[in-house]
């Protein structure tokens, strides 16, 4: 459960004036917001002020208002096999439920401060579980050599290292070509 004064002006932020308190008002809005800071894990997430597009709707019920929506957005980081820059676009949905009163609501559900309601944490939540922990430039990317760090896309067929048996290292040295000594 939620309780903070929330700031009107902030662009999260998102009044129920409109639908009063009577069941099955809606309103349908489609607003681009900057995206929050720190949205991220790993080697991915969504730039700060990036564009988030979002389509949603807002349905007065007996208990709240629930808010039902989905979200584009860009994101930027870098493919875990290669270390290439990569950027793309996710889509994820949402759907919260903001209480009128904090006798109807449970401990982690969310509370509507007079009219506002803050949508910022419930968009955090769908889009950091739907970040990928290992993002990938392609679903091919063969990533880097162990063994020198190239880039294997890069380095082609033919690319590869001389293992020695660490057993008979030693003996390497030892390895004399006789080829004069055979002829005579």
């Amino acid at each position: 459960m939620t309780l903070r004064s929330l700031d009107p002006r902030a662009p999260w932020v998102i009044s129920t004036h409109d639908l009063g308190r009577r069941p099955g008002s809606m309103r349908k809005m489609t607003p681009v917001l900057p995206a929050p800071v720190d949205l991220a894990v790993g080697m991915i997430g969504v730039p700060k002020d990036a564009d988030v597009e979002l389509d949603i709707r807002l349905e007065a019920v007996m208990e709240g208002v629930l808010v039902t929506g989905t979200a584009r957005v860009p994101l930027s980081g870098e493919c875990s096999r290669c270390l290439d820059p990569l950027t793309s676009e996710i889509e994820v949905d949402f759907q919260e439920l903001f209480f009128y009163s904090a006798e109807d609501a449970g401990e982690d559900d969310q509370l509507l401060d007079g009219e506002l309601l803050d949508l910022e944490p419930v968009f955090r939540d769908a889009v950091v579980l739907a970040l990928p922990l290992s993002p990938v430039c392609g679903d091919d990317c063969p990533g880097l050599c162990a063994e020198c760090g190239v880039k294997l896309a890069e380095a082609g067929p033919d690319h590869g290292h001389q293992k020695i048996d660490a057993r008979w290292a030693s003996l390497q040295g030892l390895v004399v070509n006789n080829e004069d000594d055979q002829e005579g």
